[in-house]
């Protein structure tokens, strides 16, 4: 059977149509509401032209309108491409070239990042103003919404093309993930079975809805006909006020984010006595401010869980009855369980499965699959074989199925719940004058998980560089995130494995600790 992601708008609609859908700032809409401003939203997406499968990119802070253009997009029969706020003009002016996109949605927020987008800016036929307030001199969302009539919807399904994710690549290329209508649901319905969403759930929207880990919830809380509540930038004190003006019961965190929260709350003042749950992922959670947590919020379950966006993203999510420290044990260092729909191997390198314990190659098989890379065949074909998506994550399970990561063999850098790939910021230190070898490594940071760390050496004749010089370098090619934190110069020569390769394994040993 194919299944169609607006289909779980219409449900909601039809039966919970007076419940509250959407809430951001002043505004709040029912599920008929929304319905109505969706398909009138597609309507006005017909009137520009969009074709059925054609790109359409959003640039913007969490709000319910991004929220109804998700839905709108599907709805018209396009495709939706979220743009990360964080990245730097030129990241995004591949994304737009690549997609291929025509028509962008974006906040006023990001009005002056997009004059600084280059010569691909040309190529975008309608720019619309999602919170316009009559200054920008461009369309606005709720200008075009109230002149347009209501359209079909598209029916797009099965292995139509629903979305495209930005990833940066291990290559040093970002790679657009390619998810269908098939991929999107079924992910919808291990959130539904993992999460437990039902009409009286209110989840806040706290992390940024370009990335597919709030995705989860929007789609899986859409499907029980609950309550989405919007946070356009997060701060520790506007989070708290939220959770508490609107009792919000579920909410997905990254680790960092738990960290401020626990510290602000310790202080007392706000209520939060409505939470249910806080999701956690991207990266491991320190088990002393879990231990913090718990303490402070004894009848919060927590839950964490692990994925890629490749797999639409979820993988595995712990049980919550052994999300407690005094419980868990050593299964505290777990990711938990696969979700329902997905199965997983730990293999060698041969792809032969591996023992309880030992570690090897995580794949997993199941309707969270990617379709593949946007216009990258080969990278697709390495990725996904047999079936078999390959997540290059080391990781081993025990004789329960709990699965634990061990490593990342991309070399990938999560920092702040941001994944930074090694290789995409060594392709920009390596163009810095007189740099003659670079490896970036993730070094440990008490708030923020990881921090990018640089080891440069420089060629014996080049001048002296700086770590300002080279940071402030970084900062004009790529998003200040994935920009390291600290360099380390020397004129000596890299370690190199028997491979003859950077050897990043004795670099972490000395500067990571």
């Amino acid at each position: 059977m194919r299944s169609f992601i607006s289909q779980g708008l219409s449900r909601a609609a039809q039966i919970n149509p007076n419940g509250i859908a959407t809430i951001c700032e002043d505004r709040a809409y029912s599920w008929s509401q929304v319905l109505d401003r969706v398909t009138r939203l597609a309507g006005a997406l017909k009137a520009m032209g969009l074709a059925e499968g054609e790109r359409v990119a959003i640039l913007s802070m969490n709000s319910d309108r991004y929220f109804h253009l998700y839905y709108a997009i599907w709805w018209a029969g396009g495709v939706a491409t979220p743009m990360n706020m964080r990245l730097a003009p030129a990241e995004i002016d591949f994304r737009l070239e690549d997609s291929g996109a025509r028509i962008m949605f974006l906040d006023r927020e990001h009005l002056a990042l997009y004059d600084q987008l280059g010569p691909v800016k040309d190529a975008i036929e309608h720019v619309v103003v999602m919170d316009d307030d009559g200054t920008s001199g461009l369309a606005s969302l709720e200008g075009i919404l109230a002149e347009a009539a209501p359209a079909k919807d598209a029916g797009h399904s099965g292995d139509d093309l629903a979305m495209i994710i930005y990833t940066g690549g291990s290559t040093g290329r970002a790679k657009g993930v390619m998810l269908s209508h098939d991929n999107l649901c079924a992910d919808a319905m291990s959130a539904l079975q993992t999460i437990g969403y039902d009409e009286a759930s209110v989840y806040l929207h706290a992390g940024p809805m370009s990335h597919l880990a709030d995705g989860m919830s929007t789609f899986g809380l859409t499907l029980a006909a609950g309550t989405h509540v919007f946070l356009p930038r997060f701060t520790v004190e506007s989070c708290l006020e939220i959770i508490q003006r609107h009792k919000v019961t579920h909410i997905c965190l990254v680790p960092t984010m738990v960290e401020m929260l626990v510290a602000r709350a310790e202080k007392g003042g706000f209520d939060v006595s409505s939470l249910v749950q806080i999701q956690f992922g991207s990266s491991p959670m320190p088990e002393g401010t879990l231990k913090r947590a718990v303490a402070l919020w004894p009848d919060i379950l927590f839950l964490h869980g692990y994925g890629m966006t490749e797999l639409s993203p979820l993988i595995t999510m712990l049980p919550m009855r052994w999300r407690r420290p005094d419980i868990g044990g050593e299964r505290l260092k777990s990711c938990g369980k696969a979700v329902p729909n997905l199965e997983i191997r730990i293999v060698d390198p041969d792809g032969n499965d591996l023992p309880p314990g030992q570690v090897g190659e995580l794949i997993c098989r199941g309707p969270t699959v990617m379709l593949g890379y946007w216009n990258m065949p080969e990278a697709t074909a390495k990725a996904i074989r047999n079936g078999w998506m390959h997540t290059e994550d080391a990781a081993y399970m025990d004789a329960e199925g709990f699965v634990y990561i061990v490593d990342r063999l991309k070399d990938m850098i999560i920092s702040g719940g941001e994944n930074i790939y090694s290789t995409e910021v060594e392709n920009v230190i390596s163009r810095f004058p007189g740099v003659s070898q670079v490896a970036v490594i993730g070094v440990p940071h008490p708030l923020w998980g990881e921090a990018v760390h640089a080891v440069v050496a420089l060629a014996q004749d080049a001048p002296a560089g700086s770590e300002a010089d080279i940071i402030a370098f970084c900062k004009s090619e790529i998003a200040s995130y994935k920009c390291p934190k600290t360099v380390v110069i020397q004129r000596e020569s890299l370690p190199l494995t028997s491979a003859g390769k950077i050897d990043k394994k004795a670099l972490r040993a000395t500067h990571a600790g």
